[in-house]
């Protein structure tokens, strides 16, 4: 089989590490991965297949030795500065930042729900946000059947969303020192602001799902709200999610419908409390969906609990994916 080379940007990260952690055990066709980081974090090492890989400091120059895929994940910034670079050289981008999502020209892509978004890609594929990614798994098979009219999402986030930092504020502050990268102790709080602020009153965060649930969904005008809230969990976001639909269902055929649909896993046995939760999702490339019960307010809605590992699904493995996808698309 023919063989890759691959690119990761960002490989000291949480995220960075996941991916190379992933990347072997999906045991995808890499002959080659190049490490690249900031200045700060060039020079550590990593095995890599058997191989020794030393991080290389991140330049313009990086691109030069003739990667097929790169996996970005160090931040917008570095993202618009470099991935544009990257794609010239005939690099394929897969990007974790928000860099590049609302890009009309740019696929934003979870391979569950629109893989074949994929191959209209001009250099770049954008990640979606985490906490998108693990709701649209299962509101696209419940779009396909009922039609969606409108989302109300509440999510209960891990602190690894935050990176290495959040988790640092989350130990150390059960050890009593005061946060670094939260606004307030995320210790016996729950903080409801995931990035900055906006002049409308929500968050980036917030409108981030917003605006990229409507992107992958295909439905421009969806009514959809949310609150996003930073919880003292480690690892594994959790979302209460609120669904109205054009047509009426049945909730059993619509809990068969969630059993069905690719990428979901149902945990919805309320009788012996089984539903999902943060501790059994991390590891796990699937979202648990349970809590699945009728919303008597409006004529047709539901109201259903989602669990997903953040850094898992909700970056690392998403990307890979859409790696994997890039590379059987070449072999068809």
């Amino acid at each position: 089989m023919k063989q890759y080379k691959l690119a990761i940007v960002g490989a000291t990260g949480l995220v960075g590490r996941k991916v190379l952690e992933i990347l072997q055990e999906y045991n995808l066709p890499i002959s080659e991965c190049g490490l690249f980081a900031t200045r700060k974090s060039a020079g550590t090492d990593f095995f890599f297949n058997g191989k020794r890989c030393l991080v290389k400091e991140l330049t313009e120059d990086s691109f030069d030795e003739g990667f097929d895929f790169a996996i970005f994940s160090a931040g917008s910034e570095a993202s618009k500065t470099y991935a544009p670079i990257a794609a010239k050289k005939g690099c394929i981008v897969v990007d974790n930042s928000s860099a590049f999502r609302m890009d009309p020209n740019v696929p934003l892509v979870v391979p569950e729900v629109n893989s074949e978004e994929i191959k209209n890609n001009k250099g770049i594929i954008a990640n979606p946000n985490c906490s998108t990614i693990q709701a649209v798994i299962p509101l696209k098979a419940l779009d396909d059947h009922y039609k969606i009219k409108r989302i109300v999402y509440s999510t209960y986030q891990a602190v690894s969303g935050a990176g290495q930092e959040g988790i640092n504020d989350l130990e150390k502050g059960l050890q009593g020192e005061s946060p670094k990268k939260f606004p307030y102790p995320i210790v016996n709080n729950c903080i409801p602001q995931i990035d900055v602020f906006l002049e409308n009153g929500y968050t980036k965060e917030e409108e981030k799902m917003i605006n990229e649930t409507r992107k992958i969904l295909k439905k421009p005008d969806l009514r959809i709200t949310a609150t996003t809230v930073r919880v003292p969990v480690i690892n594994s976001h959790s979302e209460s999610i609120n669904v109205e639909f054009e047509d009426k269902f049945n909730l059993t055929d619509l809990k068969n419908v969630l059993k069905n649909a690719k990428g979901v896993i149902v945990e919805d046995d309320i009788e012996n409390n089984v539903y999902p939760l943060a501790t059994e999702a991390t590891g796990h490339d699937e979202s648990f969906v349970g809590r699945i019960r009728r919303d008597f307010s409006v004529e047709s809605g539901i109201n259903f609990w989602c669990v997903s590992d953040n850094i898992r699904k909700g970056a690392a493995s998403n990307a890979v994916q859409i790696v994997k996808k890039l590379i059987e698309n070449d072999n068809k």
